[in-house]
């Protein structure tokens, strides 16, 4: 059992730490001030990644990916979560491996071009009516000589603005769930409101709305009614990254900020750093900003062997979300009124944080998973060896 990372390992994040520093963090204010993201910014940070292979990390190399592991993605996710979700999705990309399930023609149309930046694919299974439950959905596939037609709406669609095509889940049968790649611009397909959010400025959730879209037979990704599986297997990784391990990235972030400021902030003629109460607070924010970790790498490390890492997984999402929300807790309390400010990045930081108790399946979904998976397997989910 090796805690300790390779040179490789540290080469990667040293580089992909150096570019969040350089190049991105420095675009954040003003993502912060528009709600937006200058495009002309947004393709020369993407120009410059991509230059520097940093672009579709989790991609397999023969698509023109990354080809990293889980364990050494999860590594670079910590360290997208020291910058803006925008700025990662423009720098990094945010490709699904739900795509991996291209073939043919496919394969050309959609999958390279998503590895490659050319192509933004967004991913649409959330509904009005269907959250945190997927498999309540309404937007329907009908099968029709020449291929599909497609109706319903979907919500809160990230990124939907940006997006070239979509992954849009939609039922095929009264029990049967289907994903289908759906392109911009075809007759009947709206890309309606932007939805309004508390944080994660600059990146856009907005409706889709689909009424009689005529998709071709091509559209069908994977298998008829293989598509409920297949998003939930996609959306294991995708809590794991964009939630477990960049809700570690950006915990570790606000507790830098916080040893910093107490260690020099003067009250009462000593360091803030000197009081018990502050010293509680960064000793708890250590404690569980290292168990977050540990309990990402070894749910990545259980995906690398190939083993059923669904309840881990939850675990995480529960644990990682939790602990960046009292961590950001606690810096905005230790910076005080600065800390609420809007001069202090804080006060975005605490807003943006509340999100990830909530996108990918609530707290209280995933203590539902948690619950069952133990009363299934029993000790085997939190006893070191049965």
């Amino acid at each position: 059992m090796d805690f300790g990372l390779t040179d490789e390992q540290r080469l990667l994040i040293d580089s992909v730490r150096r570019f969040i520093k350089e190049e991105l963090q420095p675009l954040e204010d003003e993502i912060e001030r528009n709600d937006d993201i200058d495009s002309k910014a947004a393709r020369a940070v993407y120009e410059k990644s991509k230059s520097l292979g940093l672009y579709a990390l989790n991609m397999p190399e023969e698509f023109g990916g990354g080809g990293l592991s889980a364990v050494d993605s999860m590594l670079c996710e910590e360290q997208f979560g020291h910058t803006t979700d925008i700025l990662v999705r423009r720098a990094f990309g945010d490709v699904y491996e739900a795509l991996l399930a291209c073939r043919g023609e496919q394969v050309d149309r959609w999958l390279r071009p998503a590895v490659s930046g050319e192509r933004i694919c967004g991913f649409a299974i959330t509904e009005p009516g269907a959250g945190s439950d997927a498999q309540n959905i309404k937007t329907t596939a009908s099968q029709v000589e020449g291929g599909w037609v497609l109706n319903g709406t979907k919500h809160f669609i990230s990124d939907a603005e940006a997006s070239d095509c979509f992954i849009v889940s939609a039922r095929t049968g009264p029990s049967e769930i289907s994903l289908f790649l759906v392109d911009k611009g075809l007759p009947g397909f709206t890309v309606g409101r932007r939805q309004r959010m508390m944080g994660l400025r600059g990146t856009t959730h907005n409706e889709l709305v689909f009424d009689n879209v005529k998709l071709e037979p091509v559209a069908l990704l994977g298998e008829t009614g293989a598509g409920f599986k297949a998003a939930m297997s996609m959306l294991g990784r995708v809590r794991l990254s964009l939630i477990g391990a960049r809700a570690v990235g950006r915990a570790s972030h606000v507790l830098e900020m916080m040893t910093e400021y107490a260690a020099m902030r003067q009250q009462f003629g000593k360091p803030l750093g000197e009081f018990q109460l502050i010293q509680e607070m960064i000793a708890d924010s250590v404690i569980e900003i290292n168990s977050a970790r540990l309990m990402v790498l070894r749910a990545a490390w259980m995906l690398d062997q190939g083993l059923d890492a669904r309840g881990w997984i939850s675990m995480v999402k529960v644990q990682a979300s939790e602990v960046l929300n009292r961590v950001v807790d606690r810096g905005v309390q230790v910076f005080g009124g600065m800390g609420y400010c809007q001069e202090m990045p804080l006060e975005r930081y605490f807003r943006d944080a509340r999100i990830f108790r909530i996108f990918d399946g609530t707290s209280e979904i995933h203590r539902v998973v948690i619950a069952r998976t133990a009363l299934k397997q029993g000790p085997a989910l939190f006893d070191l060896h049965r």
